[in-house]
C-alpha cells in the first residue's frame, strides 16, 4: 500500500517534525493498542514497524521534494483494510506535520 501526502514545507522542516514526533505514530493508529517501531537508514527515510492485533506490519516514510511517502506491506488477511488504512494514514500523516 502506497500514500503521498503533500506539503508545503521544507525537507529539513519535514525531517525534523517526523524525527521529534514520530513516537506520537502509535496515538494516531485506530485501536490504541499498536506498538511502534522507528529508525532512521538514511536521511530522508524512515523505517516503521508496527505491531497491532496480533500482526506485524513494516513500512517506510520516505521524504520526497513536496510529499511524504508512506509505503506498508499488508498481508493479505488485512488487504480489505485498506482503504481504511490509507484514508487514517492521510487525516494523521497530516497531524505529524502540523
Amino acid at each position: 500500500m502506497r500514500v503521498a501526502i503533500p506539503f508545503d514545507l521544507s525537507r529539513d522542516v519535514v525531517r525534523e517534525r517526523l524525527k521529534s514526533r514520530s513516537h506520537e505514530i502509535a496515538d494516531h493508529i485506530p485501536g490504541g493498542m499498536a506498538q511502534v517501531a522507528t529508525d532512521w537508514p538514511s536521511e530522508d527515510r524512515m523505517n516503521l514497524t508496527i505491531s497491532t492485533m496480533g500482526q506485524s506490519l513494516r513500512g517506510t516514510v520516505d521524504i520526497e521534494e513536496s510529499q511524504l511517502v508512506f509505503e506498508i506491506a499488508l498481508p493479505p488477511a488485512l488487504g480489505f483494510l485498506e482503504p481504511m488504512i490509507s484514508g487514517a494514514i492521510r487525516q494523521q500523516g497530516q497531524k505529524l506535520l502540523t
